[in-house]
């Protein structure tokens, strides 16, 4: 089945923050340490990814074009919205922390190229291991993740269910109407300017920034559009 492998990495990310949530009792040092930990390590993958780029003025382009739409659109605000809207629903008593899990999350799931690959694979050659691999990772970050920042990471597994999903189903129509090479460039540049957003998040969960990253979003479309209009112009 095409969304065998978007399916299974939902799951994962909903049991990793099952199995997060019973760790909710460690004590707090430990919980500040754990999370500077992850956000450091996240930092390091954001600059592997960035580093991958083959053109850095695409991904900057890209960045500056998206934070000032994403700034225009207030996306991190409607984010934030979507877990209060959760936090409400749920009870809660703190108004940001399920926002928080949720947003940092589905960042963290969503952003790069193993989700778009491993996407691709499903859809066009029925191959789930990328997949599979990536719900093994995003499940074993959902664990620690959620032990910290709670509930809201559960939630992401819906916008990585919906994405991975969508390109699944569209995998085969798209591959129609695009070169390989234009697609190559855009996995490349795509990856690179995601991992800049991951070092953003690896900043945040550190404590050393407050940086909207989800603001930045629209960079990823941005990419689309340069990569798209060098393709043509070369």
């Amino acid at each position: 089945m095409v969304l065998t492998g978007t399916i299974v990495n939902a799951a994962l990310i909903v049991i990793g923050t099952l199995l997060g949530l019973l760790f909710h009792r460690i004590p707090e040092r430990m919980k500040e340490t754990v999370t500077a930990a992850i956000g450091l390590a996240v930092v390091l993958l954001g600059v592997q990814m960035g580093m991958k780029s083959e053109n850095f003025l695409i991904v900057i382009g890209s960045l500056v074009i998206g934070a000032a739409l994403g700034e225009w659109w207030k996306l991190d605000e409607k984010l934030n919205e979507v877990g209060y809207q959760l936090e409400r629903r749920l009870g809660g008593k703190s108004k940001s922390s399920i926002a928080e899990g949720f947003i940092t999350a589905t960042l963290i799931f969503v952003i790069g190229a193993m989700a778009v690959i491993g996407a691709l694979d499903s859809g066009l050659r029925g191959d789930h291991d990328v997949l599979y691999t990536k719900g093994l990772i995003d499940g074993f970050t959902a664990l620690v993740l959620s032990s910290t920042l709670g509930i809201g990471v559960m939630f992401s597994a819906v916008p990585v269910l919906l994405y991975q999903g969508a390109i699944a189903l569209l995998a085969i129509q798209i591959m129609k109407f695009i070169p390989e090479s234009l697609m190559d460039d855009f996995i490349l540049e795509m990856t690179a300017t995601g991992g800049v957003m991951i070092v953003a998040i690896g900043l945040n969960l550190v404590g050393i920034t407050r940086i909207r990253v989800a603001n930045l979003l629209p960079g990823i479309l941005m990419v689309a559009v340069i990569v798209s209009i060098l393709h043509i112009v070369q």
